[in-house]
């Protein structure tokens, strides 16, 4: 069993707080360390005496875990346990050479992003840091990336803990809003009421088994083939990644669905081990947000931990999808993969374009 740094027997139980959950105690283990990194583009240069405050009085209290770290209590078991922070001890500002053009601080910073993507945090600390990129890159004239561990929560609640330190851009009072899931078609009367709900909730039920099962057979039995996107050897999550992105416009694919009639695309799930893709989306907001009076240009997040080639994450802001790439370095040519998306995309766009309008007659 992984052997924590501070799982030494606590005498005084009272400052332990609850059990780490199983999920927790695996995420934090030596199987897998995994992490959630969350990136903010600002529009302007960070002013880091705003952000500090912010995150001190802001962040800190939104999750307890935010301030405890993982400790055995006298019977062995796994707990957190509430510890005083200090925010600066979980600050990092990386030094660049000053004076270079955005071109030149692009490649420092994936070669920032990619370090500290397989670094562990200390375990005597809380599992989460800070890293603020106070140089103007070819997308943004900074950056904060928050890099919270897998434990202290899901990756929609800990994006979810980092989108409520952020206000509306144009009216800080109002709180954000998020674009709505549901369909603008009003079902037909035969379909209301329990005759809608039984069908379709019997149908989920079986699905559920069938993925379940399924899940089950992918993780103990069946193993995807070697592939260009899979490498599939033992270690992987251990080796280094690349990171890229590609913007879509939300208006653009939203016009691509109206003319196929199907979505362009759907939130994939893989299990660990045997796939060769992992994939999550996260909705986020539709107004223009920001963070301590730093406007936020662009919103995204990657996770890391996983034994996949390829990572995709997908999140929506304002008017533009973005989808991130966090590929084994070395193993796969993200270029030529972010060519083949862009293609793909292009492809339906065009066919999307020939079909006739649908008559409303």
């Amino acid at each position: 069993m992984f052997n924590l740094q501070v799982s030494n027997i606590m005498d005084n139980l009272e400052e332990v707080t609850e059990p780490v959950s199983p999920s927790g105690r695996y995420f934090n283990s030596s199987i897998i360390c995994a992490y959630v990194f969350g990136f903010l583009e600002s529009e302007v240069p960070i002013n880091d005496s705003q952000t500090m405050y912010l995150l001190k009085h802001v962040f800190l209290p939104i999750n307890p875990r935010f301030s405890s770290i993982m400790v055995r209590d006298k019977h062995g078991k796994m707990m957190w346990k509430k510890v005083e922070v200090r925010p600066e001890d979980h600050i990092k500002f990386p030094i660049f050479p000053k004076n270079e053009s955005s071109e030149f601080y692009d490649q420092y910073f994936d070669e920032y992003v990619s370090k500290i993507m397989m670094e562990r945090t200390p375990q005597e600390k809380p599992l989460w840091e800070i890293h603020m990129i106070k140089y103007p890159t070819s997308n943004a004239a900074g950056t904060l990336i928050f890099k919270l561990h897998h434990a202290l929560g899901d990756g929609y609640s800990l994006m979810g803990a980092l989108l409520s330190c952020l206000q509306r851009a144009d009216d800080p009072s109002l709180p954000l809003s998020f674009p709505s899931r549901k369909s603008s078609e009003s079902p037909p009367p035969y379909e209301k009421g329990f005759f809608k709900w039984f069908p379709s909730t019997i149908f989920s039920f079986f699905k559920s088994i069938s993925d379940f099962g399924w899940s089950i057979a992918k993780s103990s039995m069946i193993e995807d083939d070697k592939t260009p996107i899979r490498n599939g050897d033992e270690g992987v999550e251990f080796q280094p990644s690349v990171l890229s992105n590609i913007s879509f416009s939300l208006d653009h694919i939203k016009q691509i669905k109206s003319k196929l009639g199907v979505a362009v695309a759907k939130h994939m799930y893989g299990t660990l081990r045997n796939s060769s893709v992992v994939m999550s989306n996260l909705i986020g907001p539709v107004e223009p947000m920001a963070l301590a009076n730093h406007p936020v240009k662009g919103l995204y997040f990657t996770m890391t931990g996983g034994p996949e080639s390829i990572n995709i994450a997908v999140m929506s802001y304002t008017r533009v999808l973005r989808v991130t790439l966090k590929t084994q370095k070395g193993f796969i040519d993200e270029q030529k993969f972010k060519f083949c998306m862009v293609k793909a995309f292009e492809d339906i766009s065009k066919a999307a374009t020939e079909v006739p309008n649908k008559s409303k007659g």
